[in-house]
């Protein structure tokens, strides 16, 4: 272990983080490698372990999952689908363009009175903040389970290690959770969309090229509450940022040593111009670490305000809407989604279906076959139920193993999600046509004759609201 490893500072901050004074007191379910990577339900280990990572030097997450609280995350990155090291290579440009988004955010949950500890990765910010498991507000959002018929399906992906630390209950929170979440980010975009130079999407939504004739975009990406409570973590401040080599990214595009070694830390006293030069210089760092304190604050009166404005917003009105109805049952699959009539749908959306693997997989994917079906009066529900058919039929060889997140909520959260941004205003479907889906690289024209979307855009225009 190095010296700021060992640094009795720096080992305080990140017992902090995971919830206790004490290792022994520490909250967190699991520490793992950070969340560069797909969750390995062989790469878990106890908070006391911490040694064990940094030891070897090693990026670290410790789990959402909390054995005292619930734990409210909300993770703003650039995103550039053409440069995907843009973010490593031009950090200043990267993180001054997500500025008004930071700032709506800031201003916005200042107003119901949430105070998050705010954090600079290596693409952008992380806010975190939590509430007690035995407060009002927790039963109260707890109560607000949209799916419980899907409880089960997730806890029974639960790794053998983690079982009786997450509870049908905290599973049963996270579901709920995410509705709160998804307002959240609803208002961050309605309110910073209007301030940016690129487009502000929830998600790593594909985007046509824009000013600079590239294809970025500030991400609002709640993505995490579309998967099982188990598998989600959050990368730990003070730790190694390793995301570029972790993930091959560095390799394959040649630029190891392009890339400075820097740590995640918090936005404590300086800005983000500041913070990117203090998270290279080690000192500098250690120096943050001695008066920088990151535990995870309590704010459940803040968050109670928020509760309120969702259960009186548009949005709420349509998740009560949508999951009025239900996936078709597994067993009728074969009468029901297997028959849809795809002859029908442009080209690109039948493609999708046919090969769905891994254009399924991609929140562009799902977004164009969410907005074609719901032009053909398709329920929201439904839609989200042909896409978990496809999830869930091992034919496509799908690369996720579905034994670790669950098809049934990945379908539900994205189909729910861009549904969502349709019902409620915030999609204007600009670019819901074909040189768009060209753009972002899901055209995939007939062998023979043409096929175009404007059928299905001048449908939903013209579709009164529900």
């Amino acid at each position: 272990m190095n010296a700021f490893s060992a640094d009795r500072s720096v080992r305080k901050r990140l017992i902090e983080f995971m919830g206790g004074e004490t290792l022994d007191q520490a909250t967190a379910v699991y520490l793992t490698h950070s969340d560069g990577c797909l969750f390995d339900r062989n790469e878990l280990r106890p908070t006391r372990e911490i040694d064990w990572f940094l030891e070897r030097n090693m990026d670290i997450a410790r789990s959402l999952a909390d054995s005292e609280s619930y734990l409210l995350h909300l993770d703003i990155e650039y995103v550039n689908f053409d440069s995907p090291a843009e973010a490593y290579l031009d950090p200043w440009r990267c993180f001054e363009l997500q500025e008004p988004v930071v700032n709506v955010i800031e201003s916005l949950i200042l107003d119901w009175g949430i105070r998050p500890l705010h954090l600079v990765t290596g693409q952008g910010h992380h806010f975190v903040w939590r509430i007690s498991k035995a407060s009002e507000v927790s039963h109260r959002i707890a109560a607000l389970d949209p799916a419980p018929e899907l409880t089960p399906l997730c806890l029974q992906r639960l790794p053998p290690a983690l079982a009786g630390r997450i509870t049908a209950a905290d599973q049963a929170a996270f579901a709920a959770l995410a509705l709160l979440i998804e307002y959240l980010a609803f208002r961050i975009k309605e309110l910073a969309a209007p301030l940016c130079r690129l487009p502000v999407e929830i998600t790593a939504v594909h985007v046509g090229p824009g000013i600079t004739q590239r294809r970025e975009m500030i991400s609002i990406d709640i993505s995490e509450y579309g998967d099982p409570l188990h598998s989600r973590m959050t990368r730990m401040p003070f730790t190694n940022y390793r995301k570029p080599w972790v993930t091959g990214l560095a390799q394959h595009l040649g630029i190891e040593d392009q890339i400075p070694a820097f740590r995640a830390i918090p936005l404590h006293e300086i800005d983000f111009r500041q913070a990117i030069k203090v998270r290279q210089v080690e000192e500098d760092v250690l120096d943050l670490a001695h008066r920088a304190c990151v535990r995870i604050p309590l704010q459940e009166t803040g968050t109670q305000r928020l509760l309120e404005d969702y259960l009186a917003s548009p949005l709420r009105r349509f998740h009560e809407c949508y999951y009025a109805d239900q996936h078709d049952p597994r067993e009728r699959w074969s009468e029901t989604y297997d028959r849809t009539d795809l002859s029908s749908l442009p080209n690109c959306v039948r493609h999708l279906l046919i090969f769905p693997n891994d254009l399924l997989l991609k929140p562009a994917g799902i977004q164009l076959v969410t907005r074609t079906l719901l032009s053909r009066d398709w329920h929201p529900r439904h839609i989200a139920g042909i896409i978990r058919s496809k999830f869930e039929n091992p034919a496509f060889g799908w690369g996720v193993n579905w034994g670790d997140y669950d098809p049934a909520t990945r379908a539900d959260f994205y189909t729910r999600l861009f549904a969502g941004l349709y019902f409620t205003g915030l999609d204007p479907l600009i670019d819901f046509n074909c040189t768009s889906t060209q753009e972002k690289g899901f055209c995939f024209p007939p062998p023979q004759g043409s096929c175009s979307l404007a059928n299905s855009h001048i449908n939903l225009l013209t579709r009164p609201p529900p």
